[in-house]
C-alpha cells in the first residue's frame, strides 16, 4: 500500500531482546500527520494523498500554505509530502484525517524503508570524498599528495575528446543527499508517545525530517517473514 509517515530522528540508543542480545536502535517520531490534500485523476491527473507534519507559526508561513491547511481544517503545517494511491485506496483517507503509527502498525508491517537527507559536509577533495589513497609520499613527489592526480585519461564516454567523462570522481560538495535505507526491521513501537524504533543508522542528523514508510523491496527470507505476519 501506498502509505508514508512524516517525522524526525530523535537519535540513536540500544534495546535488548529477551536472549540478552543488545541491538543499536534509531528513535523516529512518527506523526502526528494531517491529511492536507487528495489528488484525483479528475483535478491532477494522477491519484495521491498529501499529508502535513509540524506546528509552525502563522507568521513563519505564506498566506497560500495557511489557507490550503486551513481547507483541511488544520493548522498551518511546516512540512507536506504525498504519496501515490490507487482508487480503492483512495477510499481509505479523508480530508483532514489524522495518521499515526497505529495506521501503520494496522498493515502488519515489520520492514520499514526510511527515507532522510544526510548531514553536509561541504566541500571536500578526493581522498574524503571518495576514499582516494592520494599520490605517493615517496622522493621527487610536490607538495601535492592529497590531489586527484591525472583527470585526462578519459576525456569523453567514447574515450577521447575534449571533455571528461560524465561521473568523474573529483573534488566537489560532499553529502546534504536524499538517501532511503531499505528494509530496516521494526524493533520496537510505542503508539502513546509516536515513537518507532527500527534497527540500524538512518541519514541525516538529530531532529532532521524522514519520511518513514512500509518496505516495498524485500529479499527472500524477510519477505518470508513480513508475509507470514500479515496472514
Amino acid at each position: 500500500m501506498g502509505f508514508s509517515l512524516l517525522g524526525k530522528k530523535i537519535g540513536m540508543t540500544r534495546v535488548y531482546t529477551d536472549a540478552g542480545a543488545s541491538v543499536p536502535v534509531t528513535v523516529i517520531e512518527c506523526g502526528p500527520c494531517v491529511v492536507t490534500q487528495i489528488r484525483t485523476d479528475e483535478t491532477d491527473g494522477y491519484r495521491a494523498v498529501q499529508i502535513g507534519y509540524g506546528e509552525v507559526r502563522p507568521r513563519n508561513s505564506t498566506m497560500p500554505l495557511i489557507a490550503h491547511d486551513f481547507k483541511a481544517g488544520t493548522s498551518p503545517k511546516r512540512h507536506h509530502r504525498e504519496f501515490r494511491v490507487d482508487a480503492k485506496q483512495a477510499e481509505a483517507f479523508t480530508l483532514g484525517q489524522t495518521l499515526t503509527l497505529n495506521d501503520l502498525t494496522a498493515l502488519g508491517v515489520i520492514y520499514v524503508d526510511v527515507t532522510g537527507t544526510s548531514k553536509g559536509k561541504g566541500f571536500a577533495g578526493v581522498m574524503k570524498r571518495w576514499n582516494f589513497k592520494g599520490l605517493c609520499a615517496s622522493h621527487g613527489t610536490e607538495r601535492k599528495h592529497r590531489s586527484p592526480g591525472s583527470i585526462g585519461g578519459l576525456c569523453s564516454n567514447r574515450g577521447f575528446g575534449g571533455g571528461l567523462k560524465k561521473g568523474k570522481k573529483m573534488p566537489g560538495h560532499m553529502g546534504d543527499e536524499r538517501i532511503t535505507c531499505r528494509s530496516l526491521d521494526v524493533i520496537r513501537v510505542d503508539a502513546g508517545k509516536n515513537l518507532l524504533l527500527v534497527k540500524g543508522p538512518i541519514a541525516g542528523g538529530k531532529n532532521g525530517l524522514v519520511e518513514v514508510r512500509p518496505a516495498v523491496r524485500l529479499y527472500k527470507t524477510k519477505g518470508k517473514k513480513a508475509a507470514a505476519a500479515k496472514k
